[in-house]
């Protein structure tokens, strides 16, 4: 092999050596990561946002507000800032306009106990408020508290002729939400603990044909509160879901679906009562309607009557019936 030819080739072997290590290079740079610049975290102060989405009339609780980073030129005089404000002091407060999940809250849409119109903005829209008396033995002994949810219970009795009166118990309202206990409408805490008092009276949310039922209710007999279950508000959201008592629409977006769904599960209910009669309790006791009306024990025949003939004298005793061709008349029988 002359001098030439071997230098095209180790020339060549130069070049391919170099292109395959250039190739491995460019494809292993561009299998690595790449480095990304860290999101600068925001410098500001702390001010109250809210935690989840609250709607006109929810009341204020430690669960539904909190304070968040905020840029500072974004910070305005209305905002609630940590270290300037008492979180405490705001629960039991009232929304007055509706506020996003993490929206700061405002001062302006905040009510507080005591201030003008403050039961009005608690009330939903189309709500109203009524109040019923109550005591340690009709309200739960004190463990109703403002944003609880009760059943109204009313019993009664119903007197009848025989003497023996009917003894009935009956959930009339379901789902009703405690707005205030006597006029208190926040929940009063001594060294974190819940202090549970006895009150006199509860207000409720009640629609404003609820509100004519209760006070009907109040001149019946008494009425009692039972406390419901928290759980019992989605078990019956998935039975109204199944039963197609909700309808949600197909283009509806999640913010919308959330709200038809809270709408639904803070409905009071007034249908599907349930009811329980002193004869479910004791066997010594009536089940059903005792009669109202005079009942006049029957007569005995004493034979035919006929037109202008004087009424037969009424005889007392064992008789027997005797049928002469047509005729039937009782005749009685004589003791031996």
């Amino acid at each position: 092999m002359d001098r030439k030819k071997l230098v095209l080739l180790l020339g060549a072997l130069v070049i391919a050596i170099g292109t395959a290590l250039a190739a491995r290079s460019m494809f292993a740079g561009a299998s690595a990561p790449q480095a990304e610049a860290a999101a600068p975290v925001p410098q500001g102060p702390k001010v109250l946002v809210a935690q989840r989405a609250l709607e006109t009339g929810t009341i204020i609780t430690a669960d539904a507000i909190g304070f968040q980073m905020w840029p500072e030129e974004l910070v305005k005089d209305a905002y609630f800032l940590d270290g300037e404000s008492d979180i405490t002091k705001l629960l039991g407060t009232v929304v007055r306009f509706p506020i996003t999940a993490g929206e700061p809250v405002t001062q302006g849409s905040l009510v507080s106990p005591g201030d003008s119109g403050f039961l009005a903005a608690a009330l939903g829209p189309g709500m109203r408020a009524v109040t019923v008396p109550v005591s340690a033995k009709t309200g739960v002994a004190g463990f109703v508290f403002p944003g609880d949810r009760v059943d109204l219970v009313l019993t009664q009795s119903v007197s009848g002729d025989d003497g023996q009166a009917l003894k009935a118990s009956e959930t009339i309202l379901r789902n009703l939400r405690v707005l205030a206990t006597d006029q208190s409408t926040t929940t009063e805490k001594v060294e974190g603990n819940t202090v549970v008092r006895a009150f006199r009276t509860v207000t409720l949310e009640v629609t404003p044909k609820i509100a004519e039922k209760v006070a009907v209710a109040q001149t019946i007999g008494t009425l009692s509160l039972s406390l419901r279950s928290i759980a019992d508000n989605q078990s019956e959201l998935d039975r109204a879901l199944a039963a197609g008592d909700i309808k949600i629409p197909d283009d509806a977006t999640p913010e919308e679906e959330e709200k038809l769904l809270r709408q639904a599960m803070a409905r009071p209910l007034d249908q599907g009562s349930t009811y329980v009669t002193g004869g479910d309790v004791s066997r010594f006791q009536r089940s059903s309607m005792p009669a109202t009306g005079p009942v006049s024990a029957p007569q005995p025949s004493m034979g035919p009557v006929v037109s202008g003939d004087p009424a037969p004298p009424v005889r007392s005793g064992p008789t027997v019936r005797v049928t002469r061709g047509k005729a039937t008349e009782e005749v009685p029988v004589e003791k031996n």
